[in-house]
């Protein structure tokens, strides 16, 4: 048994408290900058480098909290962290919007897990003939337009992040989802973290 001061565990207790919205804000600055940084690294090395953030945060959660609570405060941290880089990627500027006509329109039902799980949804992949070729492609959950219609996207020249309907990419719902995943996350925190005084086993 190890006795901890009442100040250590104090720091502690608030690195613990704070370790949410820290990783948020790390793994959004990294997202960020791969995707709208003028030196950017590789693809290669911002994927490496978000997963171990990502996966830093939650074993550095799990070890703090501990328990019940760091089991059910990982998983909202989990989810919050990849919310954010979804929100990441929606904020980031496509710089050009290219009139593109649409070639051709696939559908792909993806399929309901049962009962409690997300519902059907229908993934709609639009064949597009843009000036020099590309976006070649554009996803969405909606019918954004019929074969032969024309259609404004937004893209990333440097392809770093994927097309979008013009005016369509929107960070605000990925982002709030995110808030509220990361505050259940530090609330359980706040709420399991051991206090000041608390004799910690070694």
């Amino acid at each position: 048994m190890v006795l901890v001061s009442g100040t250590e565990r104090q720091r502690r207790r608030w690195f613990t408290v704070a370790l949410p919205v820290s990783a948020a804000a790390a793994v959004y600055g990294w997202v960020h900058w791969y995707l709208a940084g003028p030196s950017s690294p590789p693809t290669a090395v911002a994927v490496a480098g978000g997963v171990l953030l990502v996966a830093g945060a939650c074993a550095a959660y799990v070890v703090r909290v501990g328990g019940t609570g760091g089991f059910f405060g990982v998983l909202f941290l989990a989810v919050g962290l990849l919310l954010t880089v979804t929100a990441a990627d929606q904020a980031t500027a496509r710089a050009e919007v290219a009139t593109c006509v649409v070639g051709a329109v696939h559908t792909t039902v993806q399929a309901s897990y049962g009962e409690g799980g997300p519902p059907e949804k229908t993934v709609y992949r639009l064949e597009l003939r843009c000036p020099g070729g590309y976006p070649a492609e554009l996803k969405d959950d909606r019918p954004l337009a019929a074969v032969g219609e024309e259609i404004e996207v937004a893209y990333d020249p440097q392809r770093r992040v994927s097309p979008a309907p013009e005016g369509g990419s929107s960070p605000w719902r990925a982002a709030l989802w995110a808030l509220v995943l990361l505050a259940a996350g530090t609330e359980i925190a706040r709420r399991c973290a051991p206090g000041p005084g608390v004799t910690a086993g070694a």
